[in-house]
């Protein structure tokens, strides 16, 4: 005997609850007519992920009870039954449940053991932990149902269900992305299928929601820990899983379409184009807005923008001043010109002027500094925030992570903006990834994205005569050597010193990244690529006493 299993991977939308019913009841429908008896969605699909506080407020969880009540009417009418994430309520407080549905009435449901309250989670501030495991018995064989972290670790539910005789998993995930990330989800759950011998299928979401991309990748994989089928990365997507029966209440998982894995550029830059989409369109932007420089940062981003949304979409301010080169005017037209992106030229020249005769009384005496090279990048943000407020676009910054780290970007300057999509890559990535961006081009037959100039040349502020990053930086294969270790690995001074680093270089450096915590406090958010971005994953106090030194 054999039926049919579909992984739903859907994109949701945090707090959309009707939203999130129809692309449901569209997956279960789609499901039935593909031959599916069975679909099953992520964690939490009809809320999205993570719902936060919106689990604190009751007219929100009575409006999740009354479209789940129309989901299993939606069900009963389609004739295919469901396991989906949801809410339920215990005598202690909400549960992060996974509900079995047949013939549109809900059997019962299973919730979360494991809460993680590390990096980006911090499910103990919403759920209570469940310790009881059920089988629910379909076409003959008893399955039970487990939520994400419960399979990141051995013994738990999964124990407990093998001791339940189950002969399948059904495993509903809300797993963020890092790079490596699907990797690691199949060596976890190959690991728990050589515990428990019992075939896993894996359910997980796809979609960006702030910070956090969900990168999808459902799969499911046979008791002799072969992927027999996975779904596409990056996009939402409908997998089937044929289960045959076998003697003694064993199920066998059929081959079906396994899909290829990605680069470590393509998965980083698909992640990328995603964040900023999901963050564009759930938020009801028609588009985006940036400043382009002629430099690498803004190079990749407006590329990255025009990929996600379409170059229609994009439009960009070139802002000279007297210390931009004729390098970067140009190369800022070439990049938009083979993007094809709208790009305006609005020289801040007689802003600057005008400012700096203003506060000529108050700074007399005074040699000029950081503050005037300050004042540039502000008049800009002014500029662009304008474009914003008056076209309903997004302002997107094209800061790096290098320079978050290290306070190298100007608060309320070229720091402001609603979105950062280079937010969490190093700058020796953003170089690999804009490198790899225009083979891409070249193999398409494309015009080069990025100006082959601006990949040789040296980075600048360009916010005063010949200025280069290296006079108030490491050089970047250096500093991000560095940063890597500190800000990532949290390995302390004698640890990156004992990996060959100079000793003064790296005190340098910590200092910088210690005293701009401040800033990155007022960052806007941006795509989460690492285990470790700035943000949830990594939290200091703005007043921190403390010193590896």
């Amino acid at each position: 005997m054999e039926f049919i299993v579909a992984l739903a991977q859907i994109n949701p939308h945090v707090g959309a609850l009707n939203k999130n019913l129809e692309k449901m009841i569209d997956s279960a429908r789609l499901a039935k007519e593909q031959g599916a008896s069975l679909v099953v969605f992520p964690e939490l699909s009809l809320t999205g992920y993570p719902p936060e506080d919106l689990l604190h407020k009751p007219i929100f969880l009575k409006r999740l009870a009354q479209v789940e009540h129309q989901f299993m009417g939606q069900l009963a009418h389609l004739g295919v039954d469901a396991v989906y994430g949801t809410v339920r309520q215990s005598s202690h407080g909400l549960l992060n449940a996974g509900v079995f549905v047949q013939e549109g009435k809900e059997v019962g449901f299973c919730a979360k053991w494991r809460l993680p309250n590390y990096g980006v989670f911090d499910e103990k501030r919403y759920f209570e932990p469940y310790t009881k495991v059920q089988t629910f018995p379909y076409k003959g064989l008893p399955f039970g149902v487990t939520i994400c972290e419960d399979l990141w670790h051995p013994g738990g539910p999964l124990q407990e269900l093998v001791q339940s005789e189950a002969s399948f998993i059904l495993n509903l995930n809300a797993s963020p992305y890092h790079l490596g990330k699907q990797a690691e989800r199949e060596s976890m759950i190959s690991e728990r299928i050589t515990e428990s011998g019992l075939p896993i299928l894996y359910a997980n979401l796809v979609g960006g929601q702030d910070e956090l991309v969900f990168d999808g990748g459902s799969f499911a994989m046979n008791q002799d820990r072969q992927v027999v089928s996975r779904a596409s990365r990056f996009q939402p997507d409908l997998t089937l899983v044929t289960l045959r029966r076998l003697p003694g209440q064993l199920v066998e998982l059929l081959p079906g379409r396994v899909e290829a894995g990605l680069s470590a550029s393509k998965e980083i830059y698909a992640a990328l184009c995603l964040g900023l989409k999901d963050y564009v369109e759930k938020n009801g932007f028609s588009g985006v807005v940036l400043g382009l420089s002629g430099g690498i940062d803004s190079a990749l981003t407006a590329a990255i923008c025009a990929d996600a949304l379409g170059a229609e979409r994009v439009e960009a301010l070139m802002m000279p001043s007297e210390y931009t080169s004729q390098e970067s005017l140009e190369d800022a037209r070439e990049g938009a010109d083979a993007i094809g992106l709208r790009l305006s030229t609005v020289s801040i020249d007689p802003l600057f002027t005008a400012f700096r005769q203003s506060l000529a009384a108050e700074f007399k005496g005074m040699e000029e500094d950081v503050t005037e090279e300050n004042i540039q990048p502000r008049i800009r943000a002014t500029l662009l925030m304008a474009v914003s407020n008056k076209k309903g676009l997004l302002l997107v910054t094209t800061g790096n992570k290098s320079e978050v780290s290290v306070g190298y970007a100007t608060l309320y300057g070229d720091m402001a903006g609603g979105y950062s999509v280079l937010k969490d890559l190093l700058k020796e990535r953003v170089f690999a990834l804009s490198r790899a961006r225009n083979r891409w081009a070249r193999e398409a037959g494309e015009p080069l994205p990025i100006p082959l100039r601006v990949l040789e040349k040296p980075p600048s502020a360009e916010l005063r005569p010949d200025q280069k990053d290296t006079d108030s930086l490491p050089p970047y294969p250096v500093l991000d050597k560095i940063l890597e270790l500190y800000v990532e690995k949290e390995y302390s001074l004698e640890e990156i010193v004992e990996e060959g680093e100079e000793r003064a270089c790296v005190e340098r450096v910590i200092l910088m990244v210690d005293r701009n915590e401040y800033k990155r406090r007022q960052a806007a958010p941006g795509v989460r690529i690492t285990p470790r971005a700035f943000g949830k994953d990594r939290r200091y106090p703005l007043t921190n006493g403390f010193r590896d030194s």
